[in-house]
């Protein structure tokens, strides 16, 4: 029998789960602070909240330094596969399509659905976003959305900003339902239930996200000019999401939703057209009340140097779309057919690698225990040298799992060697292209590991479980502040899988406690997961790289923190109300519920 060499103690400072929580708070505060208010660079800052983590875990929940590292080292593993990996291959994908000129032409196809750049945000930003969430998850939406908004002429700050705000109510069903099925394995309740209640509250979501990007693009005026197919857009995906994850299908719920969205849009633009088109870069179009949060000045305002003050003033507007918009071009068939093409390998290759039996297969269920099709060679290990337990005795799964073919970056990998086929691409133009693209990341990289190095820390030492059973102790009033759990979670992990993973298991506890549903308090959990995404170190890093801006990720930061508090507030008042006779209708009635 192997001892465990730490054991969780939720209560380590003066045995008071208050001072704990003060003590166990400071990484977290001390990475949002150097971000949000020193502006440090993203990696520098991830580091020092690490060293702030390992100093709480060793002197305050008295972990030895070496596990305290090591649960560091394992985070960091898992930020780079699959994470990076899916990131890395992403943006390569998208690299190819710069280097041979289709991206161009990928933006003028979009740019023919509508010339106002309000539609076009949704259209990419919201509807492709998600259904690149529902496919690959994690941060390639926010890479391939960022990139195609800069191409259309959006200024690169702006676009990734559009992109984390877009990125929220299709997360919770993202990659195939992954983080609904990770919370039903921790929660014991089924994929089927947990899948309905989220569908209950993510398309309540949804109908807000595409005004609040059209707000961030054009301000009050867009609001004003483009609620229309905002409208259309949040109000066919929520009812699809709802559809599809209540009584179709849970894993299949954002993949329907992005494209019956994307399908409604496209028809209704066919009869409908806003009064001013707007284009970033047109004379004329600044407006002051054009930003990028509830109440912005003027730091969204498009042209091309941006207002005083501005932290967009001095960032020009993309280069190539402002050239392409000077000379307007009729792409034959056969190149926007190999514009969509590389997309169109990506939606096939997952859509195969994920939906046909045969080809997926079977995971291994643990250590040493082998699979069937593409996880035939997944490997599932102990971490070695790391044994946790929690307060309980209970061991903590410290486990890697390295499936090289399933993984979501393999995968798009495959879609990328396609790619090269499809756009004409010899194998040595395509290695320079990846290893640019390496180079292009190398700080995300890094940053990315930081970051998962620090929420595996906290969640090993037992930092996160403090912090957990310090607000599940509100009681009644547990119904408001679950959703702040998940969103927790995912401001630090990144990810609604690794959040639902965290706090899913402590949200049914508290839920018995209160006397709430508990089906109710963990769907809450990943609903509100979705909205600590945009303001992740990782995400924020992700997107940055992806236009170009590494480095600013404080920037970007400060403009969609007050969407995601708002948001997040929004999400908390209906989690409540549908915990009281309000709207108690809605919860999924189950025997697991209590009702």
């Amino acid at each position: 029998m192997i001892l465990a060499s730490h054991q969780q103690d939720p209560s380590p400072v003066a045995d008071s789960l208050w001072l704990s929580s003060a003590v166990a708070i400071l990484p977290l505060l001390t990475l949002f602070v150097l971000l949000g208010v020193v502006r440090m660079k993203a990696w520098l800052a991830s580091l020092i909240a690490f060293a702030v983590a390992v100093v709480v875990a060793v002197a305050a929940y008295r972990m030895p330094v070496g596990d305290a590292l090591n649960s560091g080292l394992l985070g960091a593993a898992f930020g780079f596969f699959p994470i990076m990996w899916i990131v890395i291959n992403a943006i390569w994908v998208y690299n190819l399509t710069v280097a041979t000129g289709h991206f161009d032409v990928l933006r003028r196809s979009f740019a023919s659905i509508s010339d106002d750049q309000r539609v076009q945000a949704i259209i990419i930003a919201f509807c492709f976003g998600a259904l690149m969430e529902a496919l690959a998850g994690f941060g390639t939406p926010v890479a391939m959305s960022s990139v195609m908004l800069i191409a259309l002429g959006f200024r690169p700050l702006k676009a990734a900003a559009v992109a984390l705000v877009a990125n929220t109510a299709p997360v919770a069903f993202g990659a195939i339902a992954v983080p609904i099925t990770t919370l039903a394995g921790v929660t014991g309740l089924s994929v089927e239930d947990l899948g309905a209640m989220v569908g209950r509250q993510t398309p309540v979501l949804a109908v807000f996200v595409p005004l609040a990007l059209v707000f961030i693009v054009d301000g009050r005026r867009g609001l004003r000019q483009t609620w229309p197919p905002a409208l259309v857009c949040g109000v066919s995906f929520a009812v699809f999401q709802y559809l599809s994850s209540n009584f179709w299908s849970v894993p299949l719920a954002d993949i329907v939703a992005a494209l019956a969205s994307a399908l409604a849009v496209l028809a209704f633009t066919r009869v409908w057209h806003a009064a001013e088109p707007y284009q970033e870069g047109d004379a004329g179009q600044a407006r002051p009340d054009a930003g990028v949060g509830p109440g912005a000045g003027s730091a969204g305002r498009p042209g091309v140097s941006g207002g005083s003050g501005s932290e967009d003033a001095g960032e020009p507007a993309p280069a190539r779309a402002v050239a392409v918009a000077a000379r307007p071009l009729r792409d034959a068939p056969l190149d926007v057919f190999r514009a969509y093409a590389p997309y169109l390998a990506v939606i096939v290759v997952f859509v195969l690698a994920t939906r046909v039996p045969a080809i997926t297969g079977k995971a291994p269920a643990g250590p040493g225990e082998s699979g069937t099709g593409l996880e035939a060679v997944t490997q599932i290990v102990t971490w070695p040298g790391l044994h946790i337990t929690t307060a309980n005795g209970d061991p903590v799964a410290t486990t890697f799992r390295l499936n090289y073919l399933s993984a979501a970056g393999t995968l798009l990998l495959v879609a990328g060697l396609i790619s090269t086929v499809l756009l004409g691409i010899g194998p040595r133009r395509a290695l320079r292209a990846y290893g640019h693209t390496l180079n292009q990341l190398k700080f995300t990289v890094l940053t990315v590991m930081l970051v998962l190095g620090l929420g595996y820390l906290m969640n090993e030492s037992g930092q996160t479980a403090t912090l957990g059973l310090w607000v599940a102790g509100a009681g009644g009033a547990f119904a408001f502040l679950s959703p702040i759990l998940g969103w927790l979670g995912v401001a630090v992990t990144g990810s609604d899988t690794s959040s639902n993973s965290l706090f899913g298991a402590l949200q049914i506890t508290a839920a018995h406690q209160a006397g709430l549903s508990p089906v109710l308090m963990a769907a809450a959990n990943s609903s509100g997961g979705v909205l600590g995404k945009m303001i992740s170190p990782q995400n924020l890093a992700i997107a940055a790289a992806a236009v170009g801006y590494g480095g600013r990720e404080g920037i970007l930061f400060r403009r969609v923190v007050v969407w995601s508090v708002v948001f997040m507030l929004f999400m908390c008042a209906l989690v409540y109300l549908q915990s009281t006779p309000v709207l108690d209708w809605m919860v999924v009635d189950t025997p697991a519920g209590g009702r």
